[in-house]
Parts: structure tokens; C-alpha cells; sequence
């Protein structure tokens, strides 16, 4: 039960109605119409800007019609137990005790699904994410990111829309070939004990590199290292292989898994580059021109050459971009186009793109080159996984580094396991950078967000254990009429919330709206548990140790929401801590 769903459509009615008698003048759309969470100086459940919405078409003062409003909406709904009128022209809903029992009925009887916006249309999601050079392991940056789009992901196939979750290998190109050079020269130290170059910059010198050498070795005994040039094609291929197996570990470990992975060497050599270039042409999207050197950076060795430029100027990017090396070459950006043509083709009705803070500026061309295929700018969304600092004890935490010149998310889930790292990582909206502190994350407390919540699940655990109720079982809630206090009620209407925070987090692409409401959900729980201690007719267990239906009910209610949204996080919910 979407409570705000259900208002909206009544009071669209409404006033749909009394346009109908010539009552009231409507706008050609109501989009502007909507029924939202109260501020909490409102000691309401619901508010609505309708009046301030339609007040200029029909001439009056928000308040005015706000007032005639409220005499139709309450006439037409028995559960209104007040309704008032706020300055400027809000309309403002409190419901009564039968309506909140037919709330937690709906609740009860459909837990699977509450929140979820069952009954809209359904679509097809492809969500790229990570997609890191298959050249190491993933550091921190690449582990907000793969968080990021796995909790996306859960929260769009919770709305019962297809998804597709892909990684694009980039095994094409310098950095493959170095990785490769490194990954020989690693195997003729094992072999012939040859000394590795580490003082040479363009080679890869951590450790993991060692250990790919000697996985190749081992597997392929009859494969003759003698020569680079003889070997480097197929070693290529046992290079990347290796790092994407040590890549899915990583993820694996993290919770998180691809359904797709696309290689860049394939969009290559089926020619995709070519056939996207030339569509492009004929789009007119495409010609032969010079670019100015980028005024940020020292331009003294910079030379002006007529290159092949994609027109990404006319679809709201900084300039227009090249496509083609003075070499006759492709550019990466001429991959990236081929591949995100590949994916029109495969009919997605929405690609979404995660990105790691470096690849920011990849924004606007990306959404260019989409628009330009298909002609819809909307059909591209990029969310943007900004930079992570790790502290400890308010100073900068480094840890041991191994894998190479960075912090692997292996280090990471050694240090605080995949529940805390989820958690924490997903706290804070993907456009600013996080702090990820591991002295908070290690507390037991109400610091620790993700403890105080996971110590919420526990708590109501512990009183069906208490009573020799499992928690899992279904309870039937058909002929129950129960009535609950201010404090009970003040909990069953943050819980109401629920559905509009997952209606935020979808449109918006903003997964952090559900740790922040989860948290929040379980402040509410804890603060009336307390009470408990003072006050005895709020405490669960009674004093001859039985639970009652009503907070049994109220109890299996609160945990579904916190199990629903830990799942979609993809965290656990123990039942004991």
C-alpha cells in the first residue's frame, strides 16, 4: 500500500470531478499535483500542494481553495481523522486508527512486495558497472562504484523490471599490452630468473602479477615462453583472463555478480567501430576537422591535425570529439561509441552507466554519442561514484597495499567483511565524496549505522523467540482491530514511508535514500524500546510473558521493511548479535 499513490489518485479525482461540473479549472496536465511525506512541524501523515497548484487558473488564494477542498476530500473518506489547512496553501492529512489497521493488513498479507510499485509498466535495464582495465585487482575506488550499481540493479528487479547487469573488459589497447609485457617478464624471472625491471614505469610491479605468472605457468605447461613476439596473442588472453578471475573473486566477495561481460577486443574485431563510424556519417554526425589544444594543460607540445571528430558538440558537450588517431587508429572514445551502440541494438529502453570519479568528464560525450543513435536523449542515465577517504581514529588509514600502489577491495573486506563495507559505502549520495571511518564502523553503537539497524532485526528477533513465535511465520490479520499509541503510530508512519522511499531512490538512481530511511526507521524502534524500561504499557513482553496480537503485528510490520531494505541493500539481518 502506497499511501501516497492512493491519495494522489483520490484527490486527482476530486478535482477531476469538479472540473467535469464546471466547478473548478484544471492546467492541461496535473504532473504538479503530489502528496508527499509532511515536514515535522506538521502533526500530520500526509500532505498535498494541490490547492497551491491550481490556485492561479481558477483566480483564488491557495488558502481559499485549499478550504473548499478539504470539505470534499473528507467528505469522500471515512479514515480522515483531521484535516487541516497550512499557510501558504498546504492541505494536511491525519488518518485514524481504522486506517492504520488496514495498513498493516496490506502489509502482513503482501510482504514480499510492499514498497515495491507493483502495477506500473514494466522495462528493460542494461547496468554497466565497474568495468575497471582487467590490468589488477579493484582498489577502493572501483568498490563504491560496484556497490553502487549492484544496489541499483537489486532495486530495479525489486520493481519487477528486467535488468541486465554487464561489465565492459577493456583488453584492448596500451595498457593491455603493458600489462602483458609485465606478465611475460614476471614468467622469464620464474623461468629463467631473469631480473623483473622495476624502475621501468610502463610495466605493472605488484604482486598480483607474480601470481598471474605463475597461475599461466602451472596450466600451461606446454606453452613456450622463449619469445614475446611469438607468444603475446595467446598470453594476452591468459593475462586478462587471470585478472578477471581475480576481478569476479573480488566482486563475489562483495556480493555482487554480472550477469554479462563484453569484451572491447570483440566490439574490434567484429568491426563495430567501423560500421558505428559510418552510421554516423550518415547521420551527418561525423567530419574531418582540427582540435584546439585543452586550455588547462601546458599546450607547448601540442599540434593542431585534421582528425575524424564526432559532433558531440551539438548535443550539449564542451566540444567535439575525436575519433580516429593521426595513425588511422581508433581512439578509446571510438570503442566506447561502438559499445554503446552495441548496446541500442540489443533494445534496452534505459542504459545506465556507473562511472568512478576520474571518468566524470565522460558524461557528456557518452550521452552525446546515445542521443545521436538513437534520438533520445533521455535513454542514457550516468551516475557518477565519487572518491573514497579511509579513516581511522580521524586520521587518513592506509593499510597494507600489497596487491600494488593502491588499496584492493580484498584489504578492504579482510579489514570489516562485506556487511559493514556495503553498508557504509551506499550512506552517502554517489556525488560526494565518502569517509569511510573504521573505528565507527567497528562500534557497537548508534554511530555504527549499519549495527544500529542490523540491532533493530535482532531486537524484535528476540521477542518471538521470547514467545516461541518465529519470526518467518505467516500471522493472519484477517478480523484484527487494534488501536495503538501516538508513540506506536508515530513508528506505522515512517514505515508508510517506505514506498516512497523506493519511488525516490528509482527515479532518482539514488540507492543511499534506503540505508538513511533504514536508519532512520530504526531510531524511531530503538527510542520507543527504551521507553519501554520507564513505561510499562509500552513495553512488548507483558508481565505474565505473553505478546500480544496488536504488537506482534506492529513488531512483524517493522521487520518487514528493515528485511525488504537490507535485502536490497545486500546486507545480512541476523537475528541474534
Amino acid at each position: 500500500m502506497n499511501i501516497f499513490d492512493i491519495y494522489l489518485d483520490k484527490i486527482i479525482r476530486i478535482v477531476t470531478n469538479q472540473n467535469k461540473k464546471d466547478l473548478l479549472k484544471l492546467p492541461k496536465k496535473l504532473d504538479s499535483i503530489n502528496v508527499d511525506i509532511p515536514p515535522k512541524q506538521f502533526d500530520c501523515d500526509i500532505s498535498t500542494n494541490v490547492s497551491m497548484v491550481l490556485a492561479k487558473i481558477n483566480e483564488t488564494q491557495p488558502i481559499e481553495l485549499a478550504n473548499k477542498l478539504v470539505l470534499l476530500i473528507k467528505k469522500e473518506d471515512s479514515n480522515i481523522a483531521s484535516i487541516k489547512v497550512a499557510k501558504p496553501g498546504f492541505i494536511n492529512i491525519k488518518f485514524n486508527q481504522n486506517f492504520w489497521n488496514e495498513f498493516l493488513k496490506d502489509i502482513i498479507n503482501n510482504n514480499k512486495i510492499y514498497g515495491s510499485t507493483e502495477g506500473t509498466k514494466k522495462y528493460k535495464y542494461l547496468v554497466e558497472f565497474v568495468s575497471a582495465n582487467p590490468t589488477g585487482p579493484l582498489h577502493v575506488g572501483h568498490c563504491r562504484g560496484a556497490i553502487l550499481g549492484d544496489v541499483i540493479s537489486n532495486i530495479l528487479k525489486f520493481n519487477n523490471h528486467k535488468v541486465v547487469k554487464e561489465y565492459y573488459v577493456n583488453d584492448y589497447g596500451n595498457q593491455i599490452t603493458s600489462f602483458t609485457k609485465s606478465v611475460y617478464l614476471r614468467i622469464r624471472e620464474i623461468l629463467y630468473k631473469e631480473k623483473f625491471p622495476n624502475d621501468n614505469p610502463d610495466l605493472y610491479p605488484g604482486d598480483y602479477i607474480i601470481e598471474i605468472a605463475n597461475n599461466i605457468i602451472k596450466e600451461n605447461k606446454k606453452l613456450d615462453f622463449s619469445n614475446f613476439k611469438n607468444v603475446s596473442d595467446k598470453l594476452t588472453k591468459l593475462s586478462v583472463d587471470q585478472s578477471l578471475n581475480f576481478v569476479k573473486s573480488n566482486l563475489n566477495n562483495l556480493g555482487v555478480e554480472h550477469d554479462s561481460f563484453v569484451n572491447e577486443t570483440d566490439i574490434i574485431n567484429k568491426k563495430e567501430v567501423e560500421k558505428v563510424v559510418e552510421l554516423l556519417k550518415n547521420k551527418n554526425f561525423v567530419y574531418e576537422g582540427k582540435i584546439e589544444a585543452p586550455k588547462s594543460e601546458n599546450n607547448s607540445n601540442w599540434v593542431e591535425r585534421n582528425q575524424l571528430l564526432f559532433k558531440s558538440s551539438d548535443f550539449g558537450d564542451d566540444k567535439d570529439r575525436a575519433l580516429q588517431k593521426s595513425d588511422k587508429s581508433w581512439t578509446y572514445f571510438a570503442g566506447d561509441v561502438a559499445y554503446h551502440n552495441n548496446k541500442l541494438i540489443r533494445k534496452f529502453d534505459t542504459l545506465i552507466n556507473i562511472l568512478g570519479a576520474d571518468h566524470a568528464g565522460y558524461v557528456k560525450r557518452i550521452t552525446a554519442v546515445v542521443e545521436a543513435l538513437s534520438g533520445n536523449k533521455n535513454k542514457i542515465k550516468c551516475k557518477v561514484s565519487q572518491l573514497v577517504k579511509l579513516i581511522k581514529d580521524g586520521k587518513p588509514f592506509k593499510m597494507s597495499k600489497r596487491k600494488g600502489d593502491y588499496i584492493t577491495v580484498e584489504d578492504l573486506l579482510k579489514e570489516v567483511g562485506k556487511d559493514a563495507t556495503r553498508f557504509i559505502m551506499l550512506n552517502r549520495s554517489s556525488d560526494v565524496e565518502l569517509d569511510f571511518d573504521f573505528t565507527k564502523v567497528k562500534e557497537k553503537s548508534k554511530d555504527n549505522p549499519l549495527y544500529y539497524v542490523q540491532y533493530c532485526y535482532a531486537r524484535i528477533c528476540s521477542v518471538f523467540r521470547h514467545v516461541n513465535v518465529n519470526i518467518n511465520d505467516k500471522i493472519n490479520v484477517k478480523n484484527f482491530n487494534f488501536k495503538y499509541s501516538s508513540e506506536e503510530t508515530k513508528i506505522l508512519k515512517k514505515i508508510s514511508e517506505w514506498p516512497k522511499c523506493i519511488e525516490i531512490s528509482t527515479n532518482k538512481l539514488e540507492p543511499h535514500r534506503i540505508p538513511v530511511y533504514l536508519y532512520d526507521l530504526a531510531s524511531e524502534f530503538h527510542s520507543y524500546w527504551n521507553m519501554g524500561k520507564e513505561k510499562e504499557e509500552l513495553r512488548f513482553i507483558s508481565k505474565d510473558k505473553k505478546l500480544s496480537d496488536e504488537k506482534l503485528v506492529f513488531l512483524k510490520s517493522i521487520s518487514i521493511v528493515i528485511k525488504t531494505g537490507m535485502n536490497i541493500v545486500g546486507v545480512d539481518t541476523p537475528e541474534k548479535m
